[in-house]
């Protein structure tokens, strides 16, 4: 098939391009600068120029590379800090929010048949109920003021592939990425902060967490691209595992002593509401339904295997 990705040069786009080209998928990539054009070509694919926020630009690249299916993994998120957690997101939201609604003009206008959107089943579940949640469970109706923003642009991109009845839409909610080009690759600034213990357990660390390796989630992705129905799959491994189990876990992988431990009126100072949510307050996801109907199976099931550092 045909295959536009849109986002090729961040993590997941370069895991992503090479398994789609050996799969044997004509794939393009769409990148905002020339000087990504060799990466790209490097990776397999055809390169197409436009910026994603520019309608008209995204317009003719579509139409340059006529897919069959189309790709969405926009992000352009950094160090995120959970104290300015909004400041951290406002970049991504806007390509949830407008890069979403450009492309799927796009693709409606050239018959695209498919389109694959990333979304984030690690931080953006209800924060009630039990401490595992599936594709049919709501996002959080009532986010803290942080991460507010965030958890909107996430229902405006589901809303908005979801609906559209002219292609097949699907909506990978992936769990927290580890593994290359990662916040929690060997050497990034989170790990060394939790190796130099500046990365406590805030209040009881009864956050659960669902993780997935960056290649098992191109692997899952490639799934949905060959074989995936309409419909929202959790791309996470099968350990969910709360804050006060995985974080000491992976400090001791580390070489690290225990991480410290502090209340929640400290984390907030220190974390801001959205750290303290993270720490105390998350819900993890079922990878059930992905295993069921996509066929896949992480080649990291568990994060105390994956992540080994």
């Amino acid at each position: 098939m045909r295959v536009l990705v849109a986002g090729a040069t961040g993590a997941m786009g370069k895991q992503l391009v090479p398994r789609l080209v050996d799969a044997g998928h004509e794939v393009f990539a769409m990148i905002r600068k020339e000087s990504d054009k060799a990466g790209v070509s490097q990776l397999g694919a055809v390169p197409v120029i436009a910026d994603a926020l520019d309608r008209a630009q995204v317009e003719a690249a579509v139409r340059q590379a006529a897919p069959e299916v189309i790709v969405h993994q926009l992000t352009a998120i950094g160090h995120i800090d959970t104290r300015h957690f909004e400041r951290s997101f406002a970049a991504t939201d806007r390509l949830r929010i407008e890069g979403t609604d450009n492309l799927l003009a796009a693709a409606r206008a050239t018959g695209v048949r498919r389109f694959v959107a990333q979304s984030n089943g690690a931080f953006t579940y209800a924060r009630t109920g039990g401490p595992v949640k599936t594709e049919e469970e709501p996002l959080d109706p009532s986010p803290v003021d942080q991460m507010s923003s965030m958890i909107a642009a996430i229902g405006h991109l589901e809303k908005a592939v979801l609906g559209a009845a002219w292609t097949e839409g699907i909506v990978l909610r992936y769990g927290a990425f580890y593994g290359p080009g990662t916040s929690m690759a060997p050497g990034s600034e989170q790990l060394e902060m939790i190796r130099k213990r500046k990365f406590p357990v805030v209040g009881d660390g009864g956050g659960v967490w669902s993780f997935v390796h960056i290649a098992d989630a191109a692997e899952a992705t490639v799934a949905a691209v060959e074989n995936g129905g309409p419909g929202v799959y959790n791309i996470v491994d099968d350990d969910p595992a709360p804050v006060a189990e995985w974080l000491p876990e992976l400090a001791a992988m580390l070489g690290a002593k225990k991480p410290m431990r502090v209340p929640r009126f400290v984390g907030r100072l220190a974390a801001g509401q959205a750290g303290v949510v993270l720490m105390t307050e998350l819900r993890g996801a079922s990878n059930a339904k992905a295993k069921r109907e996509l066929g896949w199976h992480p080649a990291h099931p568990t994060w105390r295997q994956g992540l080994q550092v």
